[in-house]
C-alpha cells in the first residue's frame, strides 16, 4: 500500500524545503515500527487530501502515515501541499482533492455551500495583526499600507481589529498578497503591517526583531472561535460514504495519539515536511490541541456549532456570506460521532 505526497506549491511559510517523499511503502506498521493494526478491509480506497504544512494542517496526516493508520482502515493516501485553504476548496470542488485541512478564515467557503466540515481539529492562537516599530495601534494603520492573504485566518484577525477599533479595510491601504510575499514584504519594510500568522511571522522577526503585535486570537476569544478543520468535498460526503466514515475513523485514531504524545507529534511533523523541530514546536505553541473526548462532548454539546454560527455571523457582517446559515448545513458532526461507534 502507497502513501505519497506531492508537492503544488510553496510552504506557507516560505522557510524551509519541503522534501516530496513519494512512493513510500508500508504494511500496517508506521516507519518507527508502531502497529496502526491488521486492517479488517478486504478491498483499499484512494484518497487525495490536501494539507499546509504546519502543525495545525500536518500533525494528523503525520501521525496516520507513521502509525499505519492510513492502512489499518484501507486506504491509500495521496497527500498533497498547499499555501492555504481557499485553493483546496477550489481543489475539491474540482475533484482534484477528496479531503482537505482549512483554518477559520477560510470558514466561509463550505458554509457558503462549496464543500463540508467534516471534522474539527483545534483551535487556533497563532493570527497576529502585526506592524513595524513606531505603529503603536491599529488605529495608527489608518491610510498605510498592510498587507494580507486574501479569505485566511489573517484577512479575519485583520477584519476583527479594524472593526473593533471602528475602522474597515477602507480605512487602511489593504493588499491582498500570498503568504511568501507577506513575509518578504513585510521584512523588507515595504508594508506598514499584516494580518498574519506564526510559524511565518518567526521568520520575519529575524529579520525585523522590532516588530509589533497590534491584535491577536485571544482579544476575540469572547465573541469569536478560530477552529481549523478538516473538510471534504460535497460529492464525497454525499456519494462516499463508506470512503468518509474510513478516513474520519482514522482522524479519529490520530487525534487521539497527539493529545496523548503531544512531543511525539511535533517530530512526526517536522520529519513530514522536513521542518526544524525547535520551529514546529513554536508554531505548536500557538495551537490549543482538542482531546478526541473533547471534540466529541463540544460537538455533542452544541459548542462547536456555537463557535461556527459565530463564524458565520462574522462573515455575514464582512461580506464573505450574503445570508446567516446553519451549521448543520455544512457540518457533519453526526459523520464524525458515528465514526467513533
Amino acid at each position: 500500500m502507497r502513501f505519497t505526497r506531492k508537492l503544488l506549491g510553496s510552504a506557507a511559510v516560505g522557510t524551509a524545503i519541503l522534501l516530496a517523499a513519494s512512493g513510500c511503502t508500508a504494511s500496517g506498521a508506521g516507519e518507527n515500527g508502531s502497529e496502526g493494526g491488521e486492517s479488517e478491509y478486504t478491498d483499499v480506497l484512494d484518497v487525495d487530501f490536501g494539507y499546509i504544512p504546519d502543525f495545525n494542517g500536518t500533525s494528523l496526516l503525520a501521525i496516520a502515515e507513521d502509525q499505519g493508520l492510513w492502512e489499518k482502515y484501507g486506504l491509500n493516501v495521496n497527500a498533497q501541499t498547499f499555501t492555504n485553504g481557499p485553493l483546496q476548496i477550489q481543489a475539491l470542488g474540482t475533484g482534484d482533492l477528496d479531503f482537505g485541512y482549512i483554518g477559520p478564515g477560510a470558514m466561509w467557503l463550505p458554509a457558503s455551500g462549496q464543500a463540508k466540515v467534516v471534522a474539527i481539529n483545534t483551535l487556533g492562537q497563532a493570527d497576529r495583526v502585526v506592524a513595524q516599530a513606531g505603529i503603536d495601534s491599529i488605529e495608527d494603520l489608518r491610510g498605510k499600507t498592510v498587507a494580507y492573504p486574501e479569505g485566511t485566518s489573517g484577512d479575519m484577525i485583520l477584519t476583527l481589529a479594524l472593526e473593533e477599533a471602528g475602522m474597515t479595510k477602507d480605512d487602511i491601504d489593504a493588499v491582498a498578497m500570498e503568504p511568501a510575499a507577506i513575509v518578504a514584504a513585510l521584512s523588507s519594510k515595504q508594508v506598514d503591517g499584516a494580518g498574519f500568522w506564526y510559524p511565518a511571522l518567526a521568520t520575519v522577526e529575524q529579520q525585523v526583531p522590532d516588530l509589533v503585535t497590534l491584535a491577536e486570537n485571544s482579544d476575540f476569544e469572547d465573541t469569536v472561535a478560530f477552529p481549523t478543520v478538516f473538510v471534504a468535498g460535497n460529492d464525497v460526503v454525499a456519494d462516499e460514504a463508506e470512503k468518509v466514515d474510513r478516513v474520519l475513523k482514522a482522524l479519529r485514531d490520530a487525534t487521539e495519539y497527539r493529545a496523548e504524545n503531544p512531543d511525539e507529534a511535533i517530530e512526526l511533523t517536522a520529519q513530514f515536511s522536513a521542518l526544524d523541530p525547535e520551529q514546529v514546536k513554536a508554531d505548536a505553541g500557538n495551537v490549543q490541541v482538542l482531546s478526541l473526548e473533547e471534540i466529541d462532548a463540544l460537538t455533542e454539546d452544541g459548542t462547536v456549532d456555537k463557535w461556527l454560527s459565530g463564524m458565520v455571523d462574522y462573515f455575514v457582517d464582512a461580506g464573505k456570506l450574503t445570508a446567516s446559515v446553519e451549521p448543520s448545513e455544512f457540518y457533519t458532526g453526526d459523520l464524525y460521532l458515528k465514526a467513533g461507534e
